[in-house]
């Protein structure tokens, strides 16, 4: 017997008919003499749909009430489940965020987690009923309802199954699990059956969708297993957890892209002590979020000084880096949003040299200019023209044979 906690996504529950196919699922594992948690978003759409209505009723919503209304939508899927699982005849019982209770921080729309009294749920496991908690909510100190931000039900599912001491935290999807790219762009792309903390992390931070970066941190940190897996078919999923001693990293697991960057070049700025302060102070002041940075060697006491953001803020950067530079005769501002961010991930990179050669001999091969560089211990990122994302991302996908099944 094991105990886990499973959470389901939206779209996994979008209507009656699949909340029914979820209710088998979970009765199959509750009959194999499992202890079960459930945690569920909102059905399909229906969070978007509160949105919209939020903004229909009001041009500026309280952010108190907009909690209250989002918070609606696992409301319905957790009684729904509820019922079905009792209509299977197993003992379900459903509960909201304050039920439980999910303490949060007294913040609207992005609360963090502070602890969860789990007494309640313990009690159900025990007498063999399986509790059913509304993701992406919670309770602050006031009796407020909170709400965790968008992917906020993984969040909630780790939580759990961290207060429960579980041996495992399902996350159920429309996708079979974690893959080396993704199989949109590249079919041939490869299910990887296993794959570290740290390499997740840096998968989502650079544009994949799988998991919410916060649920993946909080389990790196309690060093919960988490498993990835499709939500309506058979398959074992990928299993994220720490990188074992004794095994042989891939050199490469995985190739992450991300369309929401924006290259912004300051050129002729005057090479002296505080001027990246300067330039890139009153960015942060405004909460516009730079990526990556280049700054040239001198020449003549001048240099070029490159850095990214997202599309969103790229008007209002250009905006702030041309009044941080106004005053110093001959800098222009030049700026391009037609710019993606492709990265090679792996842990094995740690102990072998040659990748970054590697990276950009495939690249070049292809005629693909790099634009910029990042690298970490475990990652290198290249910014290239848009136009070159789906060559450049099947050409290194080729280049360290993620196309090879794996084991």
């Amino acid at each position: 017997m094991a105990r886990i906690v499973q959470k389901y996504g939206g779209t996994s529950v979008g209507s009656v008919e699949l909340i029914s196919k979820v209710a088998d699922r979970v009765a199959r594992l509750f009959h194999a003499g499992n202890q079960v948690a459930v945690v569920l978003s909102a059905m399909g759409s229906e969070t978007d749909e509160l949105v919209a209505m939020a903004h229909e009723a009001a041009a500026e919503p309280d952010p108190r009430e907009y909690d209250v209304l989002l918070a609606a939508g696992e409301q319905k899927s957790i009684a729904l489940l509820a019922m079905a699982l009792m209509d299977r005849g197993v003992p379900a019982r459903s509960y909201l965020g304050p039920q439980v209770s999910i303490q949060t921080e007294a913040r609207h729309g992005t609360a963090r987690i502070l602890n969860v009294q789990c007494g309640q749920l313990e009690a159900d496991l025990k007498k063999g009923c399986v509790p059913v908690v509304a993701g992406f909510q919670g309770v602050d100190d006031r009796g407020n309802i909170t709400t965790l931000g968008r992917g906020g039900s993984d969040t909630t599912a780790v939580a759990l199954a961290v207060a429960l001491d579980a041996a495992e935290c399902q996350i159920l999807s429309d996708v079979d699990g974690v893959f080396t790219t993704d199989p949109r762009m590249v079919p041939n792309a490869q299910l990887m059956r296993r794959v570290t903390f740290e390499e997740i992390l840096e998968m989502a931070s650079l544009g994949s969708r799988v998991l919410q970066i916060r649920a993946v941190e909080f389990a790196g940190k309690h060093n919960l297993p988490l498993r990835v897996l499709p939500a309506h078919a058979d398959g074992e999923g990928t299993l994220i957890t720490y990188e074992e001693p004794d095994m042989e990293a891939p050199l490469v697991s995985g190739i992450a892209f991300n369309r929401d960057e924006a290259e912004i070049t300051l050129m002729n700025v005057p090479d002296r002590p505080g001027i990246a302060h300067r330039i890139l102070a009153p960015i942060a002041e405004h909460d516009v979020e730079v990526d990556m940075i280049v700054l040239n060697a001198p020449k003549d006491g001048r240099v070029d000084f490159s850095f990214t953001v997202h599309r969103s803020n790229y008007d209002r950067a250009c905006e702030l880096a041309s009044q941080a530079t106004d005053g110093l005769d001959g800098v222009a501002v030049i700026g391009n949003s037609q710019v993606v961010k492709i990265s090679v991930v792996g842990v094995g990179m740690r102990s072998h040299a040659g990748i970054a050669t590697r990276m950009f001999e495939a690249l070049a091969g292809e005629g693909i200019n790099v634009r910029m560089v990042a690298t970490s211990e475990i990652k290198i990122s290249v910014l290239v023209d848009e136009r070159y994302l789906e060559l450049g991302v099947r050409t290194l996908h080729e280049a360290f044979r993620l196309d090879v099944t794996r084991q």
